[in-house]
């Protein structure tokens, strides 16, 4: 055994601390915990690991029996912890524990080094700890939060390894709610506020700041970074100090009446179909029919909706990504700038989990499969589609989908369970049609002749975002389920489909 000034390490990476029978190796007082006579390095003591207790039995790394008694410290009473199979994360990460946090140390940024247990504590019993799986909320229904260790299993599918619900080791915090200044004041860009436009920033910063104010007080030359005059549509970095003149704010007049009354309805509608909120995430179950942003002819959408959420500091939700106006389900919204920044890397990375449930014209063979195409934006009289293009061609993208059959209705219906890799216009739509079986009730892609739709059945795009799988901002994983819209649950009754069937799409692989 390697041996050093501190004593040998004990199992789990620390090192063993003075015990009661160390005088009887020779230690003696001066000599330091754990070292012999002349300040030798002492030899592992009676009850270390591998050694014989007294009454029988190895040791394990500083328990005590009873018939040790009490005399003096022990040698370790800190609980071991090992990765397991349910402790398995990425090592930038650390557990959330449900009693106090350990210190944390300048440590290597590995395996061991997180697993390090911290100083010895006063003697205590051990006690397990237990990662904090619910952090991020949980709500009851159909649609409900993934706690880490139980994904795949309420959707039918096998159980697969937990995540870890981890703490970052520094989180951003946004700016406090900055006061109009009477007088010449100097502020410091947070890390929340890295890569902002200066006009967003005051934006931020002084809600009630109008548009012009902003352009003048830049223009002129009154709001200077590091000392030097800038642009509106300079970026400002971490830790940078802006200097801001004395403000004019024009608060916005008060909502009333009608405003205020419909303002209190749009409230009530999003807490409805709010599938999971914390305070940096929100997750909505969208409903069939309702836009995700405005556009011609488009008055009433998420986007809007979003606004009646706006805080005191002057920040709202923002969308992080998007759906079909007719595709319901899963739909995160970020609630802070930090929140939004970091879930747009994670699905520009491909890190998102995105599963849809379809109900599709047809088997498709084989049952399980791997659609890879070319897309490109065709523009038509009235609409346009996304259609299959050549590689190489202009404008166009490459589109991947993986798919499962779940279930069918004879030959004439398939519940299919689809993943798409890329994020694609309409991508899932257009795949399905390329390969002859195109999604029940799409009026832009379904184009099968004499194909009558079964009684009962609503004409409607049976398309939705089933389940979303991805990072949280500030460590942990959001794992949320949305329940089947109103007419694909009456067609799932109709035809005898068992919603909480095991789902092959859940062990597809996630490679491009």
């Amino acid at each position: 055994m390697k041996r050093g000034s501190g004593g040998p390490r004990q199992p789990g990476g620390g090192r063993r601390i003075a015990g009661p029978r160390d005088h009887e190796r020779g230690g003696s007082a001066g000599t330091g915990p754990g070292r012999g006579p002349a300040g030798k390095p002492g030899r592992k003591p009676k009850g270390a690991f591998g050694a014989k207790r007294p009454g029988g039995g190895p040791g394990i790394g500083g328990k005590r029996t009873a018939e040790q008694g009490s005399r003096g410290p022990r040698f370790d009473d800190r609980p071991r912890t090992g990765r397991n199979k349910d402790e398995r994360r990425r090592p930038d990460q650390r557990f959330v524990k449900t009693g106090p946090r350990r210190d944390e140390r300048d440590e290597p940024d590995d395996w061991a080094a997180a697993e390090r247990p911290a100083a010895a504590r006063p003697a205590r019993p051990p006690r397990r700890e237990e990662r904090d799986e619910r952090s991020h909320g949980e709500r009851a229904g159909d649609a409900r939060v993934r706690s880490p260790r139980s994904r795949g299993e309420a959707s039918g599918g096998r159980p697969s390894a937990a995540r870890a619900v981890a703490e970052p080791a520094a989180v951003p915090a946004p700016p406090p709610t900055a006061v109009p200044p009477t007088a010449v004041q100097t502020v410091t860009v947070s890390p929340d506020e890295d890569g902002m436009r200066v006009d967003r920033f005051f934006e931020a910063r002084f809600p009630g700041l109008s548009f012009s104010h902003i352009q003048r007080i830049v223009r002129k030359g009154e709001v200077r970074v590091n000392g030097k005059r800038v642009d509106t549509k300079d970026r400002l970095e971490a830790g940078q100090a802006v200097r801001i003149p004395p403000l004019r704010l024009d608060a916005p007049p008060p909502r009333s009446g009608a405003a205020a009354e419909a303002d209190e309805k749009t409230r009530k509608l999003l807490a409805s179909i709010t599938l999971f909120e914390d305070d940096d995430v929100l997750v909505l179950n969208k409903p069939m029919g309702l836009a995700v942003q405005g556009g011609s002819g488009t008055t009433r959408h998420v986007d809007g909706m979003l606004e009646v959420l706006r805080d005191a500091k002057g920040q709202r939700p923002r969308l992080v990504h998007r759906l079909d106006k007719d595709t319901a389900g899963c739909l995160l919204v970020a609630k802070t700038r930090f929140a939004a920044s970091t879930l747009a890397k994670s699905f520009r990375s491909r890190e998102a989990r995105k599963i849809y449930w379809a109900l599709a014209a047809g088997v498709p063979k084989p049952r399980q499969g791997r659609i890879s195409t070319f897309l490109v934006k065709e523009e038509r009289e009235d609409e346009s589609i996304m259609r299959i293009a050549r590689h190489g061609e202009e404008g166009a993208t490459h589109a991947v989908t993986y798919y499962a059959v779940v279930e069918t209705a004879a030959q004439q219906l398939a519940w299919l369970s689809l993943k798409p890799v890329t994020g694609r216009t309409h991508q899932l739509r257009a795949h399905l049609a390329h390969i002859g079986h195109p999604i029940v009730g799409d009026p832009k892609y379904f184009s099968i002749e004499n194909w009558q739709l079964p009684g009962g059945i609503q004409n409607r795009l049976h398309l939705m975002a089933r389940r979303l799988v991805i990072p949280h901002p500030r460590g942990g994983v959001i794992d949320v389920t949305a329940p089947l819209p109103p007419h694909m649950l009456q067609s799932w009754n109709l035809v005898g489909f068992d919603a909480t069937r095991y789902d092959p799409i859940e062990e597809s692989p996630d490679e491009d």
